[in-house]
This record gives structure tokens, C-alpha cells and sequence, in this order.
């Protein structure tokens, strides 16, 4: 006696048929269609045994009903993209939701180099420099009135050149005299120290810092002997030749302050008059 091969769920013989096995179980076509077939995202009706079933993040087509959303050609062995359970083709995708090009307002395709800046967008072989047109890539470049530069085509074109080294100024620039420093260049001539940042003077159209002005040609006080700037608005007292702070012009005595008022003097010393009086 012949054993019976039938199928697994409706138990109906398969001797003769078409059928498949699942984990080792035989089921009619008819069965296994209606138990584990997905059901197409197009159509909805089932993707049999005898059709594709191309799949997508668990999502499942027939071949036939593979397409783009918008153009509907067929998507089968072809790039695509997704936008809210969408698929596009690269075109459609691309004139929908990609960059347009500032320069040249075609598609920047998906998937190739793109430049950005300020909300712009460019193809890498649109963004050059306004003055030579050469392409800028990753080089650094300088914006000016909305087009953009390589930095030596802005040196030549915009930027200023140093007073003292003679080179080109593209950024942190001191202006003396109506003329343009470097911050590097612009030195006390003194001590050659930085000025920039710092209160500084000049004498004879050379920059010095405080110190040296200070130091060269200050008049010194006859009280401290520290020299007197004069700058900032500071206040001192000059006398047949001699000059104090006003915090040193005091009796020699008493020690008042004799600022405003009237003094004796006694040889180099300057007295108030209640200890002139016996002079």
C-alpha cells in the first residue's frame, strides 16, 4: 500500500501537484499562498509562488508593481530613493527634494559632491572663484558682495597692504594715520613690542608704548622724579621750569597739598605760607 503525501494544512493529496516545503512541512500552491505570501504594497493581492517578491525595509512588491510614485517606471535593478514610504526614482527624487546649484540652478544629484555656504548650495565645479574661476574645492576662500574668492585673487583684487611689511592685509588690521598694519607690524619703536590693544603715543609720527614715551621725553616731577605722560587727561603743575604731579607739588614741610593756592619758594624747596613765614 502506497503511504499518502498530502498537504500539510488542508490535507488534500499533493501526488501529481505543484507544492512547497516549509520548514520541512509539503503545502499545496493554493495554502502556501494563502498562509505565507505578502501582500504587495501596490496591488495588495498577494505575491504568489510564481512571481518576484522584491522587499524593501519589510515592505514587499510584485516586479510589475516595482515603480516610482511619481513617473511609475520601473525601479527593478535601479537606484531609488524613499520619502514618506515613497519611492522615487533618482530623477523624480532629485527635481522634488534635492539642491539646486547657486551657480548653474541645475539638480545637484544625489550621491555626488556638494559645496555648501550660507544656506547655498553648489555642484563642486560650479564653486569657483569669481576672479579666476577656478574651482575652490576645500582651499580657503574670502565672500565679498555675495561672490566668493580664492585668497590670492582676493589679496590682488581687495586687500590692503601693510605700511611696514608690505603684504597683504585679509584680516585683524590696525589703522595709524590713516594707513594700514598688520597687528604684527604695528610696534612701539621703542622696545618693539605689540601696540595694538594697548594705549601708546607718538612723537615725530613714530608709535611708542607708554613706557618709552615715558621714559625718552617725559618731563620728570621735581617731587618723585617719575616722569610725567600728561596723557589720559592727568593734571600737573608747571613752575619756572619745573613740573610736579599734582599729587607731589606739597609744602616741603607740612606736607599740604599747595595746589591752588599760594607758596613760597625757598631755593628748590616750595613751602605754603605758614611755613614761609619765618623765611
Amino acid at each position: 500500500m502506497n503511504e499518502r503525501f498530502d498537504c500539510h494544512y488542508c490535507k488534500e493529496s499533493l501526488f501529481g501537484k505543484k507544492y512547497i516545503l516549509r520548514e520541512e512541512n509539503p503545502y499545496c500552491v493554493k495554502c502556501y499562498e494563502s498562509l505565507y505570501s505578502n501582500a504587495c504594497e501596490e496591488c495588495k493581492k498577494p505575491i504568489g509562488c510564481n512571481s518576484k517578491d522584491l522587499s524593501y525595509k519589510d515592505r514587499h512588491w510584485h516586479e510589475d508593481c516595482f515603480h516610482c510614485f511619481q513617473c511609475k517606471r520601473s525601479l527593478v535593478d535601479k537606484p531609488f530613493s524613499a520619502k514618506e514610504d515613497q519611492l522615487l526614482c533618482t530623477e523624480c527624487y532629485s527635481n522634488e527634494y534635492s539642491s539646486k546649484c547657486h551657480e548653474c540652478k541645475k539638480t545637484i544629484m544625489p550621491g555626488t559632491r556638494k559645496m555648501e555656504h550660507k544656506g547655498n548650495s553648489w555642484h563642486e565645479t560650479c564653486f569657483t572663484c569669481h576672479r579666476c574661476q577656478q574651482p575652490i574645492g576645500t582651499k580657503s576662500f574670502i565672500p565679498k558682495d555675495n561672490q566668493n574668492y580664492c585668497v590670492p585673487c582676493y589679496e590682488k583684487q581687495f586687500a590692503m597692504q601693510c605700511v611696514q611689511c608690505k603684504k597683504s592685509i585679509t584680516t585683524g588690521g590696525v589703522t595709524y594715520r590713516d594707513q594700514p598694519w598688520h597687528k604684527d607690524c604695528f610696534l612701539c619703536t621703542g622696545c618693539k613690542k605689540q601696540l595694538s590693544g594697548q594705549r601708546f603715543t607718538s612723537r615725530d609720527e613714530f608709535p611708542y608704548c607708554l613706557n618709552c614715551f615715558c621714559s625718552l621725553y617725559a618731563k620728570k616731577c621735581a617731587g618723585c622724579t617719575n616722569p610725567i605722560s600728561g596723557l589720559g587727561g592727568s593734571k600737573y603743575i608747571s613752575f619756572e621750569e619745573r613740573q610736579w604731579h599734582n599729587d607731589c607739588f606739597n609744602c616741603k614741610k607740612c606736607s599740604v597739598s599747595l595746589v591752588g593756592r599760594g607758596f613760597l619758594t625757598e631755593r628748590d624747596d616750595i613751602l605754603c605760607p605758614e611755613c614761609g613765614k619765618d623765611i
